[in-house]
């Protein structure tokens, strides 16, 4: 089910709301869109999300709002530069992403669940994760070995 969490940088200077759901499968709202990405969180073992420890899910535009901290984000982009990665300044916490992809409807965010203030450890426990291969840029295949991602 749907609902609406709060998350923030390290420092607190970054501060976001997101409407995002982390139910295990079964139990979950309709998708936004279609395509897996609205159904689950996500690692990959790309270069960034590797050393950044991303765990992400995808959010449209419209179910996330940036509370406090634009001023406070810097952005990194890297390879074909599609994907705005941003961080804040002050503490250099990872809090999301931003692209907009033809195949995954159009805009989008990506959120860190780490920055998650408001999530229980239950709810983290119980997210549905599909692992993404992109050290070998196969995102539709999860690497041979995922146990420390």
């Amino acid at each position: 089910m749907k609902k609406t969490y709060h998350g923030s940088c390290h420092c607190g200077a970054v501060r976001f709301s997101a409407n995002l759901d982390l139910a295990p499968e079964g139990k979950r709202s309709e998708a936004p869109r279609p395509g897996v990405w609205w159904t689950t969180t996500f690692r990959c073992n790309c270069s960034s999300c590797l050393k950044t420890r991303f765990w992400k899910v995808f959010v449209t535009p419209e179910d996330f709002s940036l509370l406090s901290g634009e001023e406070a984000l810097a952005e990194y982009r890297f390879g074909e530069r599609m994907i705005r990665h941003v961080f804040c300044r002050h503490c250099g916490v990872h809090p999301l992403g931003s692209a907009d992809f033809e195949i995954m409807g159009g805009p989008f965010h990506a959120v860190n669940i780490a920055c998650l203030d408001d999530a229980t450890d239950e709810e983290l426990a119980n997210a549905p994760i599909v692992y993404e291969d992109g050290r070998h840029d196969a995102w539709d295949r999860s690497p041979a070995v995922t146990s420390y991602l």
